[in-house]
């Protein structure tokens, strides 16, 4: 998949990891670091690196919560916003790329969702 969306995210300057956490921070808006990790299913340690890539790149900015210093907040930058719009386009490239009509991609949406749900239940066994 992410070779898949290579080409695409070129033109942008992301590289996978960067889009995926910049599509929580377009969909959701404000974010703990914490709830950033569980959303992408990462740990801090690899969610971190991404930020602080994506904060030198003037994509992002963090700040300590103002109720809680040890939380850190993440928001997108107005330029990270700006990105938003010319990677409107991703999603809707890469489904034709792959030749898979709406009723086939909502399949495969769910049966990862759920194929990710039995494997993070079996790994809290």
């Amino acid at each position: 998949m992410t070779s898949s969306y290579r080409p695409l995210l070129d033109e942008l300057g992301l590289t996978y990891p960067q889009y995926l956490v910049l599509l929580v921070l377009w969909e959701r808006g404000q974010v703990p670091v914490k709830e950033l990790a569980t959303a992408l299913r990462l740990d801090y340690g690899t969610v971190s690196p991404l930020l602080k890539r994506l904060e030198a790149a003037g994509l992002v900015r963090r700040e300590r919560a103002a109720h809680d210093e040890r939380s850190v907040l993440v928001a997108c930058t107005g330029r990270g916003e700006e990105l938003r719009e010319r990677a409107a386009c991703v999603p809707g490239a890469l489904l034709a790329a792959t030749g898979l009509d709406a009723p086939e991609v909502a399949r495969l949406r769910e049966d990862l969702w759920r194929l990710a749900a039995k494997a993070e239940a079996a790994a809290q066994r």
